[in-house]
């Protein structure tokens, strides 16, 4: 369907080059059709007047020898043509000249070349017959015209065929760039070696693809460093925190403490899911059972509604996970009432909040930012998660906002089975 689509696409390079060969093709034959038919009928024109001229010039020849005239010399002014007579004269001297003049709008198509001169003190003439000629400039403009066509109905096709390998590259450029912006940092445009522009632009999507997964992969390791540095002082304050008397402060600390290894555990986890560590445990699992217990541990008010809830092929430890972030999340970020709908192997999680912003809804969960500082604080890596958890049990997770107003999630498991 794409093919056909790029095929069948009149805005792509391939046809748009194909339109300038087309136009190209087409001013070169007019100009070329236009200059033939303008040297052929001065030729013509040239060829027509020396032969009226000839025999007029023999016919008086003639007379003045004492022969008798032709009956194809015109001797009377009536017979003649005014704009042969208004001509003639035009020329009248100290010496008498020709006058010559085409008549293209004779009756019945066939136009003549006239020829006349004054002879003795009136005006002679003779009429040659110009249709034989008119009849080979018209064949010749016909001939002209069709194969024109036949060479622009070959060309076209030839020039956009010709066209057809910068565009493939071209488009293999777009799609390794379309797929890096997905987020698949490994896939490369093979440039190859050829020094066109082409070439260099898919040696800089490569270059670029190269440079951000060294970041991405700097990023990864600085986030396992810290959490992994973290961890050990951080069982000592959680340990600490144990032995402090009874209190207000006390209640204080233990609180920031718990919020300090959540987010430990959770860069932990991060940099898990992005080393690609995490294996899941596939096995059926009631969805509608499964997702009411997730709540329950959240301690979470959440309204849970089934239709239709079907078993889902799916690891129950990870899917707790991930409902368990986004209950989490919506209450955080967004408002009641927070809503639960379970529908065949879909789970709908939605709030009444502001909504998620423009950005997560174009470039998805970004970590250690949460989108719109109306929709609360944190340091968004609960939807980071659960993203990089559906990933690994093969389920789909995607972002909206209600017509309504809120942020709504729709996590797609595969079915048991």
């Amino acid at each position: 369907m794409d093919t056909l689509y790029d095929l069948l696409n009149w805005r792509s390079l391939r046809w748009r080059i194909a339109l300038l060969v087309a136009v190209a093709c087409c001013a070169i034959a007019l100009t070329v059709g236009v200059l033939v038919h303008r040297s052929t009928l001065d030729r013509s024109m040239n060829d027509g007047e020396s032969k009226a001229v000839t025999q007029l010039s023999r016919a008086l020849q003639d007379d003045e020898r004492g022969g008798t005239a032709p009956d194809w010399l015109r001797t009377s002014p009536g017979a003649m043509p005014d704009e042969l007579l208004r001509r003639l004269r035009a020329r009248q001297g100290p010496t008498d000249g020709y006058a010559t003049w085409y008549d293209g709008d004779s009756p019945g198509d066939h136009p003549a070349m006239w020829a006349a001169r004054t002879y003795r003190g009136s005006p002679v003439a003779v009429q040659v017959d110009m249709t034989s000629d008119l009849l080979t400039r018209r064949a010749l403009d016909r001939h002209m015209w069709k194969y024109s066509l036949v060479a622009l109905a070959v060309v076209v096709p030839l020039s956009a065929l010709a066209a057809e390998l910068p565009n493939r590259r071209l488009r293999r450029v777009a799609r390794t760039a379309r797929r890096i912006a997905a987020g698949d940092l490994a896939a490369r445009t093979a440039a190859g070696r050829g020094g066109d522009e082409i070439t260099e632009i898919s040696a800089t999507v490569d270059s670029m693809a190269d440079s951000l997964l060294g970041r991405l992969r700097t990023e990864q390791r600085f986030t396992a460093d810290v959490a992994h540095e973290l961890r050990t002082p951080l069982m000592g304050l959680v340990t600490a925190s144990g032995l402090l008397p009874e209190g207000e402060a006390t209640d204080l600390v233990r609180d920031r403490v718990r919020v300090l290894r959540t987010l430990v555990e959770d860069l932990l986890e991060i940099s898990r899911l992005d080393a690609g560590a995490e294996r899941a445990e596939l096995r059926p699992v009631p969805l509608a059972e499964a997702v009411g217990e997730s709540l329950n541990r959240t301690g979470l008010r959440t309204r849970l509604t089934t239709t239709g809830a079907l078993s889902a092929e799916t690891d129950p430890r990870r899917l707790d996970r991930i409902v368990a972030n986004l209950v989490v999340n919506a209450h955080r970020h967004g408002r009641g009432p927070v809503e639960v709908e379970v529908a065949g192997t879909r789970v709908t999680v939605r709030d009444h909040g502001p909504g998620f912003p423009r950005e997560l809804l174009t470039d998805g969960p970004q970590r250690f930012r949460t989108g719109a500082s109306e929709r609360g604080r944190g340091h968004g890596l609960g939807l980071t998660i659960a993203l990089g958890q559906a990933q690994v049990i093969g389920a789909s997770l995607s972002f909206a906002n209600a017509p309504g107003g809120g942020a709504v999630v729709t996590l797609r498991l595969p079915k048991a089975g």
